[in-house]
């Protein structure tokens, strides 16, 4: 895509993050406030960032964007009113769920309720078993669930028969029904999710079902403002860390529950890959969230086993862990009259009370300017000067209630506990899996992620810290950066040594067939074959990569060193084959990106507090470093999108592209 302008969007939950790489591989970057409808926050991003580039919207060439739509549905539950159709008998597997408590120590927990209430969910008679159809359905009896559900007033319909992944006949004659019958979406197990576990399986498909309107209203609202605007369709950034287009997008809309997240990973990734580490741990902290999760050999870590909200979903997905501490995110004195940061965030309207738009809640960036990390001279895009008064009003109230000093004691508990949230995350996903977080690079991102990511990296004791030049936009950064990307999976339970090949060949080949389907170019992509094995008698399965030719051997090898690596011991229990997956991928042009400097470097000096006391601290444009110039703590570097705050014993340089690369002192 050489010669190109290319345009990536990303909406957060309080900003909307845009960059602009024109074809002379100068980058450009925009912020503005995220809107209610969030396709209007979208154009003006865009509209900004072509005022900035002295371009007009018509010379972009490509669009590539990810929201939060879907996981804003799941999170709010205000999703479409969904139906359910499954198998006689079994109409509460939805509630059932696993015998899994949310808390195992609180007896009062209640489970979150299902998508789908029980006065929604419809059985049919029929029968199928792992060996074939049993019982077919009568199109009759089909005919009187579609008047039931039409007379629920449903907005879409999920629908999930027993076994349906491994014969879907009798699932494909219900759907045919309801498609026939009922003008609203209908979402099908098998077509969403072809893998055994009903509850999973089921869960997947209601969620594809319960975001499907949001997604498709959404992306109609976006293509007709974009493209009065002369802006292309977007293509939209999936949860697996691939971009696919708005039309395959809108057919499944499952895939788009962690768009957003998965983007910052990726651009991670690609903007701090190599070094002296065993991997990184990518830390994107937002307006309403910090979102943590690993790249390790250069790929980015995914997982098919995720939940939102308590809600299982099977889709593969970006592997992101997900806490409620974000420069938005609300400070409480709980009723134990602790100190309790989010998950409550100011938004974007009226956001923290420094915005001055309103706000009077005492958030983390509020902490952050009392502390004087964000000063006078900070502004947001350049445009929104702080109230800083404000912000002290905020903490003073909250150091009231808490029984605290002053504003500063109340600043620097809420810095404070919001680190030891993003840090017990990081540990989810390091030492709670098996890896040492002191081997890894700590990669910051995000509006407030630079801030905040030299102490947490000195809490896990952690001493590589990578902050990306397009840090405040990463995610945007990401979706020009995102390849084409699209999974399948069916199950195939077998032991490993009794395997058919031709069963297990002629699967691959439909898998193959059906993930070619949806890509943009079938002849430019590369099909990549996966399988999902366990120990027999085990209830969870490990991923291993699957040669063109499948040899039972080879896998045998690969997953018992998968096992080794991830628990620490093999067995030697015979293998159970369970299911099968395969992924086209469609490589795109990685950006290339030229850095120039701007202006001067120096910008004056202000009071910031770190542990031992306040300091006389230099504040530098970061835009005015240039490759191979040094930093030394403290210092404190803005730049429009986000503020790099180094604490005294950090220092580091600046790499060619804009990276800058710290290290702390005599480690």
């Amino acid at each position: 895509m050489a010669g190109t302008t290319r345009v990536g969007v990303d909406v957060g939950g309080t900003f909307t993050d845009v960059v602009l790489l024109l074809p002379d591989d100068e980058l450009v970057t925009a912020k503005v406030p995220s809107t209610d409808d969030q396709s209007v926050g979208v154009v003006q991003g865009i509209e900004k960032a072509c005022a900035e580039a002295d371009i007009d919207p018509t010379d972009v060439d490509a669009f590539t964007h990810a929201m939060t739509v879907s996981v804003n549905a799941l999170l709010e539950e205000d999703g479409a009113k969904t139906a359910l159709v499954t198998t006689q008998g079994f109409r509460d597997v939805l509630e059932i769920g696993r015998q899994a408590r949310p808390d195992l120590y609180d007896v009062t927990v209640d489970k979150p309720a299902p998508l789908v209430p029980r006065r929604r969910r419809f059985e049919v008679a029929e029968r199928t078993t792992v060996d074939g159809v049993l019982t077919e359905p009568d199109e009759d009896e089909v005919r009187e669930v579609a008047e039931r559900i039409r007379d629920c007033d449903a907005e879409s319909v999920a629908v999930s028969l027993l076994h349906a992944y491994q014969h879907p006949e009798n699932e494909r004659r219900v759907a045919d029904v309801l498609r026939e019958e009922l003008d609203i979406p209908v979402s099908v197990s098998h077509e969403v999710l072809a893998e055994f576990r009903e509850y999973e399986r089921t869960s997947t498909t209601v969620v594809d079902a319960y975001v499907t309107p949001a997604i498709d209203a959404y992306i109609g609202r976006l293509e007709e403002r974009a493209g009065e605007r002369g802006v292309p369709e977007p293509r939209i950034m999936q949860a697996n860390g691939g971009i696919a287009s708005a039309k395959t997008v809108r057919e499944h809309a499952v895939t788009t529950t962690m768009s957003g997240p998965a983007a910052g990973v990726v651009g991670a990734a690609e903007t701090a890959g190599g070094g002296d580490v065993d991997g990184l741990v990518t830390f994107d902290m937002g307006g309403t969230s910090s979102d943590v999760s690993l790249v390790r050999d250069g790929e980015v870590e995914r997982t098919t086993d995720a939940e939102i909200n308590g809600r299982p979903i099977k889709t593969p997905m970006v592997d992101v862990n997900t806490v409620g501490a974000g420069g938005g995110s609300i400070a409480w004195v709980d009723a134990g009259n602790a100190l309790r940061v989010g998950p409550r965030s100011a938004g974007a309207n009226p956001g923290p009370a420094c915005y001055g738009r309103g706000g009077t809640k005492p958030t983390v960036t509020d902490a952050n300017v009392v502390l004087g990390y964000i000063g006078g001279s900070s502004a947001l895009g350049g445009e929104l000067e702080l109230d800083v008064e404000a912000a002290h009003d905020a903490l003073s109230r909250l150091a009231d209630e808490a029984g605290l000093d002053d504003a500063l004691a109340a600043a620097r508990g809420v810095f404070r506990v919001a680190n030891a949230n993003m840090a017990r995350a990081i540990r989810a996903v390091t030492v709670e899996r098996g890896h040492d977080p002191r081997g890894f690079g700590l990669v910051a991102f995000g509006g407030a992620g630079p801030m905040h990511a030299a102490a947490v990296a000195e809490s896990l004791d952690m001493d590589t810290l990578v902050v990306p030049h397009a840090c405040g936009v990463l995610s945007a950064y990401g979706l020009l950066a995102a390849d084409e990307k699209h999974d399948s999976v069916r199950t195939l339970r077998s032991p490993l040594a009794d395997a058919s090949l031709d069963d297990v060949e002629s699967a691959y080949d439909d898998l193959t067939d059906g993930v070619l389907s949806d890509v943009a170019d079938a002849d430019a992509a590369d099909v990549r074959r996966a399988a999902d094995l366990r120990f027999v008698g085990q209830s969870f399965e490990l991923t291993v990569p699957v040669d063109e030719a499948f040899d039972a051997e080879t896998v045998a090898e690969r997953f018992r060193n998968a096992h080794e690596n991830a628990y620490g011991y093999v067995m030697d229990d015979p293998i159970e084959l369970v299911n099968l997956r395969a992924t086209a991928v469609v490589g795109r042009e990685s950006p290339s990106v030229t850095y120039r400097t701007e202006g001067e470097t120096k910008k004056g000096r202000r009071e910031a507090f770190f542990d031992d006391g306040f300091h006389e601290t230099p504040v530098f444009d970061r835009t005015g470093l240039g490759e191979s110039d040094s930093v030394s703590g403290p210092c404190i570097l803005e730049q429009n999108e986000s503020t790099v705050v180094v604490p005294p014993g950090w220092s580091g340089t600046v790499n060619t592209d804009g990276t800058l690369v710290l290290g702390r002192d005599g480690q």
